[in-house]
């Protein structure tokens, strides 16, 4: 495989639009960028380079073997988490590497960053990271108030590095926002570090995993090919890895009246949705 070096990712990213003092949100899959000379590290070595001195990098950081399924969980796993299971613990408690890109521990673990105290945090690194994430609302998480609105609000834009449209977080706000009839609501628990102590924490929230609504298809994916269809965004190749950059603020006007136009009165609705 051809090298990636961190001047090839610098030079891939600022022609795809990425520019000094901006506030990105981070999508990427390492893999998907080839063979980069220093490992992943370099991938946020060269995305500060590049929005350097003034600019600020979050990704969706979750948090390693969290018991999100703990009910669905055979019994003898069950009785041993709820035993002793260790509590989130936004200084402490590993990203999900796992189930994200290992890029959300790296930034976790780097020098003045900042983390949420919602168990599924984000972290930020950059002038405007603590504005992000503090306060991260525990109930509705991705509602007002949350990193995702504040994301919005601060003009950010959202980066994908060789990610599938369909993982786009940022539309889960849009998912809150949207005006549709029945949403899915999902509630569950989790253990949490309060005052020293383990507390474990009823948590309800429009729900982020199967979506607001039955929809036979992944309409995160669906959304973004159609604003993007319409001129928006800018898209490139960053290593070898196909890359998105996509303001937010615009996207997650665009996919809440997409999904106020295909989610109509609750019900299963596709249509053409090629735009709103």
């Amino acid at each position: 495989m051809k090298p990636i070096t961190k001047t090839r990712l610098i030079e891939d990213l600022q022609n795809l639009g990425v520019k000094p003092g901006q506030a990105l949100m981070l999508h990427a899959s390492v893999k998907s960028m080839g063979w980069i000379v220093g490992g992943p590290r370099i991938v946020l070595d060269a995305i500060f380079e590049t929005i350097k001195p003034t600019g600020t990098l979050m990704m969706f950081a979750s948090w390693e073997d969290n018991p999100y399924e703990l009910e669905r969980w055979p019994a003898e796993r069950r009785q041993a988490y709820l035993k002793e299971c260790p509590a989130y613990d936004p200084a402490t408690s590993p990203a999900d590497h796992r189930e994200l890109s290992i890029l959300a521990e790296y930034l976790r673990t780097w020098p003045e960053s900042y983390r949420s105290r919602h168990p599924f945090s984000y972290v930020a690194v950059g002038p405007q990271a603590q504005y992000l994430v503090t306060d991260h609302p525990m109930q509705y998480r991705d509602g007002p108030g949350s990193p995702l609105a504040k994301f919005c609000n601060i003009r950010g834009l959202v980066l994908l590095l060789g990610s599938s449209l369909g993982e786009i977080t940022l539309l889960h706000h849009a998912e809150h926002l949207a005006d549709v009839a029945d949403k899915r609501i999902d509630r569950y628990k989790m253990p949490i570090v309060q005052h020293g102590r383990r507390v474990w924490v009823e948590i309800e929230e429009f729900d982020t995993t199967k979506g607001i609504v039955d929809w036979p298809d992944n309409y995160f994916e669906a959304i973004a090919k159609a604003f993007l269809a319409t001129g928006r965004g800018m898209t490139g190749q960053v290593g070898e890895a196909r890359s998105y950059l996509i303001d937010a603020a615009s996207l997650n006007d665009f996919g809440k009246r997409w999904m106020e136009s295909n989610f109509a009165n609750g019900k299963e609705k596709k249509k053409d949705s090629d735009g709103v």
